[in-house]
């Protein structure tokens, strides 16, 4: 029973289709749950370090279950969109109940959709990497695919990184520089990928080609399935999606550093260069994405055989409560900037 534990991250969309059957302040009840309710289990259950024995892992490795309920979201994700954006369509809404909706519906891709597809994007099998892909779509952010693999993987808490936060950068601008230096690094990793494969820029190998063919098809069959409002709601969802991602990268990173070696390339990753959190509730909604350490020092283990390490520096709230802590910048530093080790504060400086 106790591997069924993660049944508890389809809280997040039944938290989403009360706020899509809501009205008034209910519409607003994915936000609630995940700023609100989540920081306060995380605070009455606590956090575990503890980790799995090898014949735990053994067994937990090959057990499907922990598969289904990742594949599972895929049609919750889209049959939940499917509601929204029926409701948009056929009733009318006042500005702040749509604001609500659209908060609600981009909180559920963040969770549901985006850290999935991250699961799944960091396995071998065709079909998985494809439902990946899949699960990006309406995030508007399908580049994030390569990016991620290619991109921030190998070049993680280092100036390259889009991902990796700056000490004393404030959220919004990491929004900024996040989305523009991944969208860019993600052409850079696809010409290499391109010119690896000796494959021409006009191929139905490159993959950034399809993903812009792609989308516009997603938000034109919005428009075309329902209406042009829906479809600017849409947008506006997925938009609000890659922004909460970007919150989540915002405290996976801020302040990391590796160093140069002596050879001048920049020494391996290791359990240091990401924040850990092992507050039990933001663990299991996330997918086990809070012990970050182990999925960048071995990004193809899966979420349920992640590990706890003690030389990883670690947040001192959960991941929701650090997200809504993030956006308040002169706090999030003054509770944040003292825990960044200080060898890394005079590297981020050179």
């Amino acid at each position: 029973m106790r591997d069924l534990k993660y049944i508890f991250a389809y809280t997040v969309p039944l938290s989403a289709f009360i706020s899509f059957e809501s009205v008034g302040l209910g519409t607003y009840a994915s936000v609630i749950y995940a700023f609100v309710i989540l920081p306060f289990l995380d605070l009455i259950t606590g956090n575990s370090s503890r980790n799995l024995s090898k014949e735990e892992e053994n067994s937990k490795k090959t057990n499907w279950i922990f598969d289904i309920m990742l594949y599972l979201n895929l049609p919750i994700v889209f049959g939940l969109l499917y509601l929204v954006f029926t409701k948009v369509q056929t009733q009318e809404y006042a500005a702040y109940e749509l604001i609500g909706l659209g908060l609600s519906a981009g909180i559920l891709l963040a969770t549901n959709a985006i850290n999935v597809a991250h699961e799944l994007g960091h396995r071998t099998a065709y079909f998985e990497r494809f439902m990946s892909k899949c699960l990006y779509m309406p995030c508007l952010y399908m580049h994030f695919y390569i990016e991620h693999n290619f991109g921030h993987h190998m070049n993680v808490a280092t100036p390259k990184d889009g991902a990796t936060a700056k000490y004393n950068q404030t959220l919004f601008s990491f929004w900024v520089t996040s989305v523009t230096k991944q969208y860019v690094a993600a052409w850079n990793c696809q010409l290499k990928l391109l010119k690896t494969k000796k494959q021409a820029f006009l191929s139905v190998k490159n993959d950034m080609l399809w993903y812009h063919l792609i989308q516009p098809c997603y938000i034109f069959g919005v428009f075309y399935f329902f209406s042009f409002d829906v479809m600017l709601f849409a947008i506006a969802v997925g938009v609000a999606s890659f922004l909460f991602l970007e919150s989540i990268n915002y405290i996976e990173h801020y302040g990391l550093r590796r160093f140069k070696t002596s050879s001048g390339r920049y020494e391996r990753v290791q359990p240091q260069h990401s924040w850990n959190s092992n507050f039990k509730i933001g663990r299991i909604v996330l997918y086990e994405l809070t012990r970050h350490s182990d999925h960048h020092f071995k990004s193809s283990k899966k979420y349920q055989l992640l590990n706890s390490y003690k030389q990883s520096p670690t947040l001192p709230f959960g991941y929701p409560a650090s997200i809504l802590l993030s956006f308040i910048p002169p706090l999030w530093f003054k509770i944040m900037n003292p825990l960044v080790p200080e060898e890394m504060k005079k590297n981020e400086r050179l």
